[in-house]
């Protein structure tokens, strides 16, 4: 009896939980171990490993990106973005010259994904149809899908806008890995450090959250959600400046509280960003490849952000 009731109260209090955080936690956590295993195996085995992850996550993200857009009748040139992004990030890595290298691949990729996104392709109206027909809750049966209302500029200015949020935001996780001789310290920092700010967020705002933040935007985040992110980020620095750094421990000891605000601030509204763009798009999660976290951008949209800010940090403080 005593075991019946204790079990239907843990069952409750999980449901509680789930409802305040808007995930299914049980699913999140397990999804979280099963990235940072993967995360730490690429970074122990070689920081080219690492690398190739990056690109294999952006091409993940671009697609769900793509299926996204198209459910608003917005497109952009899928392979060839995924083409160019690639060689971008490689290029920020491989070449000898690393920023000029990522800056000219973008500079390059602008005009040319802009070129791409002016033509119709019958392809991106098949998945545009399929993306409707997949969001569309109001009807009892499949949608006969009206033919999509071409608008050029609209999909060259999403195509430049996928530019600059993805490939362009991602090669600033790359390009601390090639500078002060720090790779798997850096990218632990640029990776980890918005993820223990997004873990301190939610638990702060499931626990003590009674001032939203901006309820028209994203109504679960709350200011009490905002401190939490800063403190554990703060927390979270600290003790990764302490394992990776200790030689500049003594000199560097206001980095960790800078980088930690810093990241709490931009990872937070990175994540408003992303509630907005998916407002805008009307849908509730970017993608479901990645079990209680939503999509593979609904995961990575804060590290992102923070990416240019941890990376210019990293090489004015000499780590």
């Amino acid at each position: 009896m005593h075991t019946g009731h204790r079990g239907s109260e843990a069952e409750e209090a999980l449901q509680d939980i789930n409802k305040k955080t808007g995930r299914n936690m049980p699913q999140a956590v397990a999804t979280a171990v099963v990235l940072i295993v993967l995360i730490l195996a690429c970074l122990l085995i070689r920081i080219d490993a690492f690398v190739v992850l990056i690109v294999v996550f952006m091409i993940l993200a671009l697609w769900e990106l793509r299926v996204d857009f198209a459910a608003a009748q917005l497109r952009f040139p899928l392979v060839l973005m995924v083409l160019s992004s690639s060689i971008t990030l490689l290029a920020a890595y491989y070449a000898d010259r690393h920023i000029l290298a990522a800056a000219v691949c973008i500079a390059a990729s602008l005009p040319l994904i802009a070129i791409g996104a002016s033509f119709d392709f019958p392809a991106g109206a098949r998945l545009a149809a399929a993306a409707a027909n997949k969001t569309a809750s109001t009807a009892a049966a499949p949608l006969e899908f009206a033919p999509r209302q071409v608008n050029r500029l609209d999909d060259v200015a999403v195509s430049i806008f996928t530019v600059l949020y993805i490939p362009l935001l991602a090669s600033c996780i790359v390009l601390p890995l090639t500078f002060n001789d720090h790779p798997v310290a850096h990218a632990i920092i640029v990776v980890f450090l918005p993820a223990i700010s997004d873990t301190g967020g939610l638990f702060a705002g499931a626990w003590l959250g009674k001032h939203k933040l901006s309820p028209r935007i994203s109504p679960k985040k709350s200011v009490e959600g905002l401190l939490g992110s800063i403190l554990f980020s703060i927390i979270g620095a600290y003790v990764i400046f302490a394992f990776t750094y200790p030689a500049l421990w003594s000199t560097r000891w206001w980095v960790p509280i800078v980088m930690g605000a810093v990241v709490g601030i931009v990872g937070t509204f990175g994540d408003l960003c992303a509630s907005m763009l998916k407002r805008d798009i009307g849908i509730k999660d970017m993608g479901h490849l990645l079990k209680g976290h939503g999509g593979v951008m609904d995961r990575v949209d804060s590290i992102l952000l923070c990416a240019p800010f941890l990376a210019a940090l990293l090489w004015a403080t000499g780590l």
